[in-house]
């Protein structure tokens, strides 16, 4: 709650729906916070022509609600008031829910607000770069297979954060932001989403992948790449704010690929291997290249914080 109230004139426009869009957004944001605001606006809408349509529903829903139970009647006459008209209600429609329906309900729930790339393709594809690494390792007897996938590991989240929020990827994502639970919180519930498919499924896959054989430079660690991802992604959302998500993800994914691939490019008388290998290891490996990661990481939380408000209307206009 802050010292500012909402003015009549404001409160009056909101009610009678002329008020402009992006102006409503911002007093919906203050009235989660301001209850003197949030009483006037409701009774101004309530005095308007939206308080008889609200009244009309008020009075359908409780004639439609069933009888209520002896004891919540006695505590209703307590109180002076009457329990509203009975209507006939099925049997079954009492029974209680199938454990079964209820678990499936409640998944079904969990995994479509996790966002689009967890419930399409993109998880599809982390899949397929796991067997794809797999694979190659052992079917093919590459030895690139481990650093590739260590690589890739990295930007795999931040196409994932690609996937998840925008209008691009949500049909529904006006609602959705517009909502208060959207804006930051709705694109890190998804980024979270995200990290928890793709953070477990690579790990495991590097620690099944064979280590570099005795002519190659030993790699970074199969978990080395943690901690860079979280900071590639929390800069990805930090850029968003300014850029847009598609954009910011772009540009942080291919800076990444591009400062891994760039050294390699230049280099002589190295194998492809053995040089990605060596290139992961001075990004991965030691203290001081985990220490500016983490650095990296808390700078870009801090950032998120500072510029919370920033996602209240991004890529909702």
């Amino acid at each position: 709650m802050t010292g500012w109230h909402a003015p009549d004139d404001l409160v009056a426009r909101y009610a009678d729906g002329s008020l402009p869009e992006t102006d409503a957004w911002s007093l919906e944001k203050h009235l989660e916070r301001c209850g003197p605001c949030a009483a006037r606006v409701s009774h101004t809408v309530r005095a308007g022509a939206a308080g008889q349509v609200l009244a009309e529903v008020r009075a359908a829903v409780l004639t439609a609600v069933p009888e209520p139970a002896p004891a919540a009647a006695a505590v209703l006459a307590a109180r002076g008031r009457t329990a509203p008209a009975a209507v006939p209600v099925p049997d079954h429609a009492l029974a209680p829910p199938r454990a079964a329906r209820a678990l499936g309900g409640r998944l079904t729930r969990i995994l479509w607000a996790a966002g689009p790339a967890v419930r399409g393709t993109w998880a599809g594809s982390v899949v397929l770069v796991v067997l794809g690494a797999v694979a190659l390792a052992y079917g093919g007897g590459w030895a690139g297979a481990r650093p590739l996938l260590l690589a890739l590991a990295p930007v795999v989240p931040v196409a994932g954060v690609a996937l998840s929020y925008g209008r691009h990827a949500d049909p529904l994502h006006e609602i959705a932001a517009s909502t208060p639970s959207g804006g930051l919180r709705l694109l890190l519930t998804r980024t979270a989403a995200v990290l928890a498919v793709s953070a477990p499924s690579l790990t495991v896959a590097g620690l099944l992948l064979p280590s570099a054989g005795p002519r190659l430079p030993s790699g970074p660690a199969t978990a080395g790449w943690l901690l860079p991802g979280l900071a590639l992604t929390l800069a990805s959302l930090v850029l968003s704010g300014y850029l847009g998500c598609r954009t910011a993800t772009a540009v942080v994914g291919g800076g990444w690929l591009l400062a891994v691939s760039a050294p390699l490019l230049v280099s002589t008388g190295t194998g492809l291997t053995a040089g990605l290998t060596e290139q992961l290891s001075l990004y991965f490996t030691g203290a001081s290249s985990q220490g500016g990661w983490a650095a990296a990481t808390v700078l870009c939380a801090l950032l998120l914080a500072a510029r919370r408000t920033t996602y209240d209307r991004l890529e909702t206009m």
